[in-house]
C-alpha cells in the first residue's frame, strides 16, 4: 500500500473552504455536522482497529474526513451518502487528496435505509460518523442487511451512545440496547468533544464499538417476533411485563402464560430482561400469530406507539373481562384490563425518534 501524503486529511480550513465551493451549509434535518480535526479521525480509525485487508462501509461521510483517514489503513472503502451535492463531490475529493487510493474507493449515492447491496467485497467493518436524528435505525439496518460486518465503531450523539452500550438493570438501558445486542457485544469507546465539529452540535459525542457475536443468538424465534416482544415491553416500561405485554400476546393472561413458560415473572419489567429472556419469550407466544406483528415490523419508538394502540384497538371486551377476571385470580392485583392498555410512554424524546 502506498502511503498517502502527509497532509492528505481534511482540516477546518480545507473543510470550510469544500463547503463554500459547493454552497453547502450543514443542515439539521440531515443531522449533518462534520468533523474538522484529522486527529479525531485518526483516532476514530485506531480506535475501530481497521486493518490492511478490511472493507469497510462507512455511512453519511459528507465532505470526506473519516473518508480520508479509512482510506489511508483500509483495503477498500465504499461511502453510502444520501445528498446529492456531497455525494457529488466526494470522489473528485478522494482523487485529488489521494490519487493513489482513489481506485479503491466507491461511492452509493442512497438514503442508507434503502441500502442492500454494496459494490466490490463484502464489506468487514462498518465505520461511521453517523447523522444523529437516524443513527440507531441505521447502525441495525446495516448490521442486519450486511451480515459479514465483523466489526463496527459508531460515532453517535452521547445519550444514544450510552442507550446502545447499557446492560439489564441501568436506567438508559432500553430498545436500542437489547436490539443491537441481538446482533453484537456492545461497548462504549470513548467520547468525542463538540469543538471538533463544524457546526459544533448542542450534544456531546459518544463512539460505540460492536463486535458481531460468532454465533447467531440461539432461538427458534426470528428477529421480527423478537423485536415485536422487545417494543411492547418498552412502550409501556414502567409496566410489569405481564401488563405491557397483554396487547402483544392478545390479552393479559396470554402474556402471563408465555412469561412462565419462559421462566420470566411476569411481575419483571423489560429493563431488567437480557435480549435472551425476550427471545424465550417471544418463542412462548401461543395465540397461533407466526410473525409478532399486528402491523408490519415495529422498528421505531413511533412504532411502538402504535403498535401498542393497535393493540388497544384489537383488544375486545371479551378479552377484557378475561383479562380481569384472570388478575383477580392469580395474584389479587387491583390494576384492571383498561390499565394495560394506556397510552404508551416513549423513554425519552431523542429515543422516540431514534430507535429501530
Amino acid at each position: 500500500m502506498t502511503s498517502p501524503t502527509p497532509d492528505a486529511l481534511l482540516g477546518p480550513a480545507d473543510i470550510r473552504e469544500l463547503a463554500g465551493a459547493l454552497g453547502v451549509r450543514p443542515t439539521k434535518q440531515r443531522g449533518q455536522n462534520f468533523v474538522i480535526d484529522a486527529n479525531t479521525v485518526r483516532r476514530i480509525v485506531r480506535t475501530a482497529e481497521v486493518r490492511p485487508d478490511d472493507v469497510v462501509v462507512e455511512v453519511g461521510p459528507g465532505l470526506g474526513s473519516l473518508t480520508l483517514a479509512l482510506l489511508e489503513a483500509a483495503d477498500r472503502v465504499t461511502a453510502v451518502e444520501i445528498d446529492d451535492v456531497l455525494a457529488g463531490a466526494l470522489p473528485s475529493t478522494v482523487a485529488a487528496r489521494m490519487p493513489e487510493r482513489a481506485e479503491r474507493f466507491a461511492l452509493v449515492h442512497s438514503d442508507a435505509m434503502h441500502v442492500q447491496e454494496l459494490p466490490g467485497p463484502a464489506p468487514t467493518a462498518l465505520v461511521a460518523n453517523l447523522p444523529y436524528n437516524v443513527a440507531v435505525p441505521v447502525l441495525l439496518h446495516m448490521l442486519e442487511t450486511f451480515p459479514s460486518i465483523e466489526r463496527t465503531l459508531v460515532m453517535v450523539q452521547a445519550e444514544v451512545a450510552d442507550r446502545l452500550a447499557a446492560a439489564p438493570g441501568s436506567k438508559v438501558y432500553g430498545v436500542p440496547s437489547v436490539k443491537a445486542n441481538w446482533y453484537a457485544e456492545v461497548k462504549r469507546a470513548g467520547s468525542i468533544g463538540r469543538n471538533v465539529f463544524w457546526p459544533a452540535p448542542n450534544v456531546d459525542s459518544g463512539l460505540v464499538a460492536l463486535t458481531r457475536r460468532a454465533e447467531p443468538l440461539k432461538t427458534t424465534a426470528t428477529r421480527r417476533e423478537v423485536f415485536a416482544v422487545v417494543d411492547a415491553a418498552f412502550a409501556q416500561r414502567r409496566k410489569t411485563l405481564r401488563a405491557a405485554l397483554a396487547g402483544w400476546a392478545g390479552s393479559t393472561a396470554a402474556a402471563e402464560a408465555a412469561l412462565v413458560a419462559a421462566g420470566v415473572s411476569p411481575q419483571a419489567r423489560g429493563e431488567s430482561l437480557t435480549v435472551e429472556e425476550f427471545a424465550r419469550i417471544a418463542e412462548n407466544k401461543t395465540d397461533g400469530e407466526t410473525d409478532g406483528e399486528t402491523g408490519g415490523e415495529v422498528d421505531s419508538e413511533t412504532g411502538h406507539k402504535a403498535a401498542t394502540r393497535a393493540g388497544r384497538r384489537a383488544a375486545t371486551k371479551t378479552e377484557r373481562k378475561a383479562a380481569t377476571k384472570a388478575q383477580h385470580m392469580t395474584d389479587g392485583r387491583t390494576e384492571t384490563a383498561a390499565e394495560t392498555v394506556t397510552t404508551a410512554e416513549p423513554e425519552t424524546e431523542n429515543e422516540e425518534s431514534a430507535q429501530s
